[in-house]
């Protein structure tokens, strides 16, 4: 069973768990370390669920009860945690994770990438939203996503690929003035140097991702993690058999896509540059 996605837990709620999490870890003596590999986690992780700076899942809990021979402590205080509607779980954890990546594989088919997006492109995503997000909400949102692309800018930018669904291509989203800026902005990062940029053309006959957007991370320390969003939670993927299901599809979505020559000329196209 895949692991649940859950919005972001009470923070109190979050610290007493993990709490309880470290007292049972010390009472089998036990390093985080120990513990992450029988529950297919790293130490790292281990430290942030012990901390309260990350949620403890079901599944994970469940694992952590039969190691540390618990009568389902942790799994009934995993499933029982108040909920807010706040910031997807983990999504913190995954943007300190994409700050420091060196390599980051990227599929969308609801919106241009974040580390892609116009600033007034990112306005008009945010301003999609349903509920409305108060005015300044919004700018805040807006400006945090674009601090987000300084890694572009980094003396060593990370290798970056992104396959994008064409009808992302076709929506105009915030109107034409917004669609055309992103559009030529898109066409210029498909020129930068560690930047591959692939668009999946509609009418296939066969997708590899039916599934929906995800991302693929590599750490400087060579951590490969996966990434995926909701419309209630998010999922920071760190199971090696998980990730490498995710890699499968990415490296097929690659061979579906136009070549990057191909996906710059279609771009040229809709500029009406050609």
């Amino acid at each position: 069973m895949p692991p649940r996605k859950r919005v972001r837990p009470n923070a109190t709620t979050m610290k007493m768990v993990g709490a309880m999490v470290a007292a049972a870890r010390i009472a089998k003596n036990l390093t985080q370390k120990q513990l992450g590999e029988l529950v297919r986690l790293d130490a790292e992780t281990i430290a942030s669920i012990e901390q309260g700076r990350r949620a403890l899942m079901p599944n994970v809990a469940e694992l952590m009860d039969q190691h540390l021979g618990l009568p389902a402590l942790l799994t009934v205080a995993a499933h029982g945690m108040p909920a807010i509607d706040a910031t997807p779980p983990w999504a913190e954890e995954y943007m300190d994770l994409e700050e420091n990546a060196i390599a980051l594989s990227w599929f969308d088919n609801q919106v241009v990438p974040g580390l892609l997006q116009t600033e007034n492109y990112a306005r008009a995503v945010f301003r999609c939203r349903v509920p409305a997000h108060p005015e300044a909400e919004m700018e805040a949102l807006t400006a945090r996503r674009i601090a987000r692309q300084q890694i572009l800018r980094r003396s060593t930018p990370p290798t970056l690929s992104f396959v994008i669904s064409e009808a992302v291509l076709r929506d105009r989203l915030g109107g034409d003035d917004v669609y055309e800026e992103q559009l030529r902005h898109l066409r210029a990062c498909a020129d930068l140097p560690d930047v591959s940029l692939q668009v999946m053309p509609l009418g296939r006959t066969s997708h590899a991702a039916l599934d929906g957007p995800f991302i693929l991370l590599e750490t400087p320390d060579h951590q490969h993690l996966g990434y995926t969003e909701t419309q209630r939670g998010s999922q920071l993927i760190s199971d090696a058999d998980e990730v490498s299901i995710m890699a499968r599809k990415y490296a097929m979505l690659r061979t579906q896509a136009l070549n990057t020559e191909q996906t710059r000329g279609l771009l040229s196209r809709l500029l009406g540059e050609t």
